[in-house]
């Protein structure tokens, strides 16, 4: 299956990140979240990707083409003017970066994605959230529900950080748990093309909340996989700060892959 990754919106509510990028590519332990969200769908067998760009999607491709740039080994021969390259890229994916579009709704984009998706089921996902659902069992209850398209219900994080009680003492604080009621839509859906009947009749405005989901629930072909573990969007500086402190201290939930060697740079 394809993955696709919504990336295009402005991200007005961070603007002190997304003034010069897209929300995507604001740095999580010196990585683009998209690096991280697409670490944690390779890790589990998905390499094929489509990165739905659109607000500032150069910066997106200038990533990717850097990374290709700087793959493997580098050896840089000063004397003789000479760079030589060797070993592997890190990172085994295939991405294709398309401008959706500067204005266009999350409905819109997947839509004028349509040529390279109509061959079969395919995932999306947005580009600001990180999480450890498991890919496989929210395609597995996809295909047991038979529905038309399946989302992952999340508990969403609480505004507020927790207390952690002892008996009548204060044990110690919680920064912002999950709270353990209520569900909402956390992305890293399953789709089938017939999804692209409903999104063609809204067009580029179409988002996929309205012109999607609550048409199919209204249906009943709309199917949702709870995943009671770890899941945080980027909305707000705070929230871009509580997963940085998560990353520097080792304890990053969304971390579901192998590190890999590191490249390597030697100058002549």
């Amino acid at each position: 299956m394809r993955v696709v990754i919504l990336a295009g919106g402005r991200g007005t509510r961070i603007s002190e990140e997304t003034d010069v990028k897209p929300k995507p590519m604001v740095d999580i332990g010196g990585r683009p979240i998209l690096w991280h969200i697409m670490r944690h769908y390779a890790a589990q067998g998905f390499h094929d990707f489509v990165i739905a760009a659109g607000y500032k999607a150069e910066v997106i491709k200038r990533f990717f083409l850097d990374e290709i740039e700087m793959a493997g080994d580098l050896t840089v021969d000063s004397r003789h003017g000479r760079v030589s390259r060797a070993g592997q890229a890190a990172e085994t994916w295939r991405v294709r970066i398309v401008d959706t579009g500067l204005d266009t709704n999350t409905g819109g984009r997947i839509l004028r994605l349509k040529p390279l998706l109509s061959d079969g089921p395919f995932l999306v996902t947005y580009g600001d959230g990180v999480s450890n659902v498991p890919i496989d069992k929210v395609i597995a209850s996809h295909r047991l529900n038979g529905s038309l398209a399946t989302i992952t219900a999340v508990h969403p994080p609480a505004r507020f950080g927790g207390i952690r009680f002892d008996g009548e003492d204060i044990a110690g604080f919680v920064e912002r748990p999950q709270i353990g009621e209520g569900w909402i839509n956390g992305g890293f859906a399953v789709f089938e093309p017939g999804v692209f009947d409903y999104l063609a009749r809204d067009g580029d405005a179409g988002a996929l909340e309205t012109s999607l989901y609550e048409r199919l629930a209204r249906e009943g072909r709309l199917g949702a996989y709870r995943h009671d573990g770890f899941w945080q969007c980027v909305d707000t500086l705070r929230e871009l700060r509580l997963l940085q402190g998560m990353w520097d201290s080792g304890r990053a939930p969304w971390k579901t892959w192998m590190d890999l060697p590191t490249t390597s740079v030697e100058a002549a």
